[in-house]
């Protein structure tokens, strides 16, 4: 190992998911790998935290495609967390989502998501049985987008984006020239709204990933995020790697466009011959000096536009009153024909304390609510701040019940906001999915690895998809760039 020829000493910002396991990559072909985290613990968005001695998830509800031969799971057998992460399948009880949908002046509609794609498409012509041909050519669509997810197709790609593949016309484009009924159309939407992006808008390729990932099997954490977080951190720091915590970076040092380090918000310089950073490209973009990029690059990633914030309520609820579910539920309401207007998600699961369950209702960020706090920062936003906080948990606690029914005796635990995640993962505007993966910004997001800085690099999830398999496709999509196609081959064996 001591003869591979590629940079030895790697420095890499932010503790997240894509931080982490790219970390853990490298460590295991023997780099000398750092990372550092902004906040005193690392997972960024994968990390979970406790209010009323319960575990509060942020990004991480559910996981697909963790069972063997799939996608996730193989990455996590490759990085060696497999058995520290704890999960249990959902859709054993026959549902994975539980989907209401309402339309205006129109009943409403009940549909499952069954595990399998042969069963989902069942399921969608059971619903719809006048349009069982277009279901079928849909269906086709997705089990080759599955092949190739799970054939780590992405990898074996003459470069590390999607950009070679077919399949990137706009679903609503597809949709509408196979002439789908609204109601169809508002469930094929569903996936698109997962990654944040709009149906119209949003390439066929990344809406079938997302539906294929999860249908191909989906998983609960049996603890939490943090558990998650800990095991990648436990795993890099087994291998040599080291995480310092704690520790934000200021700049990334740049000489002649070839990177030199970065340094610490103590002023501290650490040399590097190669720099990853696992956050978004802005916030790398506002990390460097003008001259140490072409002024196209800055005005490409300035003009990127990001997928929504998300607001969140944590509920503790009466284990009698209101039961644990062994799937998600969605509430959709579309418009006339068919588009998804407002989406909300509802998780019930137990927590830590005996007779207590956790309801956790995530929904649209709707940002403009939050507009007057945007120049302040966590902790100093004020009584007013926190009390529309409440307001809006509590009107959407309330509507939960014409769902879920009655809850009994409720207790809000926590909310986050989009400013939250703003200041918490450095999400530029609170976004929840980083980049917007969407038709109509495909050139300027294609390639994002490429800054044109010698030594630096990117990771996470914008650069190739949003969700913690695409944060990691990502992952060892910047590690075949840095080691080169033919390199990486040799040496990254699944």
């Amino acid at each position: 190992m001591n003869t591979v020829a590629f940079p030895r000493k790697v420095a890499i910002i932010g503790g997240g998911a894509g931080g982490l396991s790219t970390a853990v990559i490298l460590a295991k072909l023997g780099c000398d790998v750092t990372v550092y985290e902004k906040n005193f613990q690392p997972g960024g968005l994968m990390r979970s935290y406790r209010r009323g001695g319960i575990d509060c998830e942020v990004g991480v509800h559910y996981l697909g495609s963790l069972d063997k031969g799939q996608v996730l799971r193989t990455f996590f057998d490759y990085l060696g967390v497999s058995d520290a992460i704890p999960v249990t399948r959902m859709g054993q009880n026959g549902v994975i989502d539980r989907y209401h949908l309402q339309a205006p002046s129109s009943p409403s509609i009940i549909f499952d998501l069954v595990e399998g794609i042969d069963a989902y498409a069942h399921n969608l012509a059971l619903a719809f049985p006048e349009e069982t041909g277009v279901i079928e050519i849909l269906a086709r669509e997705i089990r080759e987008a599955a092949r190739q997810l799970h054939n780590l197709d992405f990898l074996n790609a003459a470069d590390n984006d999607f950009s070679l593949l077919d399949q990137f016309r706009p679903m609503g484009e597809i949709v509408d020239e196979l002439k789908c009924s609204p109601a169809l159309r508002s469930i094929l939407a569903i996936p698109s709204c997962w990654i944040g992006v709009p149906f119209d808008d949003c390439p066929a390729y990344y809406h079938h990933m997302a539906l294929a990932s999860y249908v191909s099997s989906s998983w609960r954490l049996d603890n939490s995020g943090a558990a998650m977080a800990d095991a990648l951190a436990a795993r890099l720091e087994s291998l040599g790697g080291k995480l310092v915590t704690g520790e934000k970076i200021s700049r990334i040092l740049v000489e002649s466009r070839v990177v030199g380090g970065v340094e610490l918000a103590t002023g501290e310089r650490v040399e590097a011959d190669t720099v990853i950073a696992a956050v978004h490209p802005k916030v790398v973009v506002s990390m460097l000096k003008p001259e140490d990029t072409k002024p196209s690059y800055r005005q490409r990633i300035a003009g990127i536009f990001d997928t929504h914030g998300i607001f969140c309520a944590h509920v503790m609820v009466d284990s009698q009153s209101c039961e644990v579910r062994d799937h998600n539920i969605f509430k959709i309401e579309t418009d006339a024909d068919g588009g998804v207007e407002d989406m909300k998600y509802y998780q019930i699961r137990a927590s830590e304390r005996q007779g207590i369950n956790l309801l956790s209702i995530l929904t649209s960020g709707n940002d403009t609510v939050w507009e007057p706090w945007r120049q302040t920062f966590s902790g100093r936003r004020g009584p007013d701040y926190e009390n529309a906080k409440y307001r809006h948990a509590a009107k959407l606690v309330a509507e939960s019940e014409d769902l879920l029914g009655p809850l009994g005796e409720t207790t809000l635990l926590d909310t986050y906001t989009p400013l939250t995640l703003r200041d918490w993962v450095g999400s530029p505007g609170g976004s929840a999915y980083g980049v917007r993966r969407s038709c109509s910004q495909m050139l300027a997001t294609a390639l994002l690895n490429r800054t044109a800085v010698k030594g630096l690099y990117l990771a996470g999830q914008n650069v190739l998809a949003p969700g913690i398999v695409g944060t990691f496709m990502g992952s060892f999509a910047t590690v075949k760039l840095l080691l080169g196609r033919e390199e990486f081959g040799q040496l990254v064996r699944f």
